[in-house]
């Protein structure tokens, strides 16, 4: 791969061990990672000038369902609390086809992408029609994007007392069978990795209690990360109380589904002893503000969670609850929602920053993600602060507080996916009217 030369940043904030934020700088790329950071450097190879601009690592989306976004804003659903949008949106997903979760990936993906996201999870729970995980991999590696799907399940069905339809839940054993087929054949260990791959059920409210203690026992077995959505909502609480007799953080914790190779969803109500938990325990939670919002699940205690030493990342959740899939704009809504709730010196633009790049790579066990320094991994967003939207500002490094919600230029593994505002490795207008071609056949 040829260098790359990113010349006279306005600002590069690099998010390193110190958290440096370098004026007029340059940052050369060789061979997929970040070779040397400063000024007046030269190059041979492609130059990518970057004056009027702040460069940022690229942004770690934790929590995603890729397909969703092929249902945005239904009817039915747009209004409804969890459980009721969960039984509205069920038979539509039913309907869904291989093609709509290969489209519905790059469309959702490609989204991302164009709001600095260089590393994204998936959380895939339903396979009708021979769908599988691997139609959303395919399509990451078309992008062009750093991916982390993850092998989601459903096997508890209305008939069992369970939430999904029966018709989209599967048999504990093929579930099982198929999770080790899939860490078989994409998962990479190693560092710079490309795809990774996870373990998923649902959730406590659509798998049974010992597929999550089985799915616990094979991911360790083979050394893949869990995750699952955990205290979404006062409804999620009611359940586990009244099923379980305890919490959703101490039914966690009596599975297994605890420690650092562990990241829950949402977590909005988790109480003071399950935060000291998952704080004790180096489990992770994936933020998702927007989401929260949209089906009213409440604001998750985000800063009790960071002072208390809790792993924290940001997602975007799926696309029929945000119904929007931009992450620096899920960065902003995550600051404002704790000043919200806790005062303006809640959360700095900074630290929001740091959350959605490299607390989210730390907790998705990528270190060598999230941060701009030498020997990491060249995933760099590239934001232009010419324009509009930071016209006056004084600081552009605070980007969540006036700055562009779309990068002009995003590099993954040191290869331009996105330049000038357009992504480069897809025919992303041909891939819209796909989409919404599809959209209208479920509809």
């Amino acid at each position: 791969m040829s260098e790359i030369l990113i010349r006279n940043a306005d600002i590069i904030v690099t998010m390193d061990d110190t958290r440096r934020e370098l004026g007029g700088a340059d940052l050369r790329v060789s061979g997929g990672v970040i070779t040397e950071i400063g000024q007046g450097l030269r190059s041979e190879g492609e130059v990518v000038e970057a004056k009027g601009c702040v460069v940022t690592p690229g942004l770690v989306n934790t929590h995603h369902h890729l397909y969703q976004t092929m249902t945005r804003a239904v009817p039915g659903g747009q209004d409804a609390l969890l459980f009721g949008w969960l039984k509205t949106l069920y038979p539509i997903w039913a309907r869904m086809t291989p093609e709509h979760f290969h489209v519905s990936a790059q469309i959702g993906l490609a989204e991302l992408a164009l709001s600095g996201c260089t590393l994204s999870t998936d959380h895939l729970y339903l396979y009708p029609n021979g769908a599988r995980l691997e139609d959303t991999i395919h399509a990451a590696a078309e992008l062009g994007m750093r991916f982390h799907p993850t092998r989601g399940a459903m096997s508890i069905g209305e008939s069992d007392g369970g939430l999904p339809p029966d018709d989209l839940v599967e048999d504990e054993a093929a579930i099982l069978k198929d999770c080790i087929r899939l860490v078989d054949a994409f998962h990479d260990a190693g560092e710079g990795a490309m795809c990774r791959v996870g373990l998923a059920p649902c959730s406590p409210f659509s798998v049974s209690t010992d597929l999550m203690r089985e799915t616990a026992l094979l991911a360790r077995d083979k050394g893949v990360m869990l995750h699952t959505h955990l205290a979404e909502n006062e409804e999620d609480i009611a359940y586990s109380l009244a099923h379980f007799g305890c919490r959703p953080g101490q039914y966690a914790e009596s599975l297994g589904w605890v420690g650092t190779d562990v990241w829950h969803a949402h977590c909005v109500k988790l109480d003071a002893a399950e935060i000291a938990l998952f704080a004790e325990t180096g489990t992770g939670v994936a933020h998702c503000p927007c989401s929260n919002c949209r089906l009213g699940s409440g604001i998750a205690p985000v800063r009790a969670m960071r002072d208390a030493g809790v792993r924290v990342g940001l997602g975007v959740d799926g696309s029929a609850s945000n119904d929007a899939g931009n992450l620096v704009a899920e960065a902003r809504m995550a600051m404002l929602l704790q000043r919200v709730s806790r005062g303006a010196d809640a959360m700095c633009a900074r630290e929001a920053l740091e959350i959605a790049t490299r607390g989210g790579a730390d907790m998705l066990g990528r270190p060598d993600c999230g941060r701009l320094a030498v020997g990491k991994r060249a995933d760099i967003a590239i934001w232009d602060v010419s324009g509009i939207e930071t016209a006056g500002s004084w600081d552009p490094a605070a980007l969540l507080l006036a700055g562009p919600t779309t990068v002009r230029d995003l590099f993954v593994e040191g290869r331009q996916v996105v330049r000038d505002g357009q992504v480069t490795t897809l025919d992303l207008g041909r891939k819209i009217e796909r989409q919404n071609v599809l959209a209208r056949g479920l509809a």
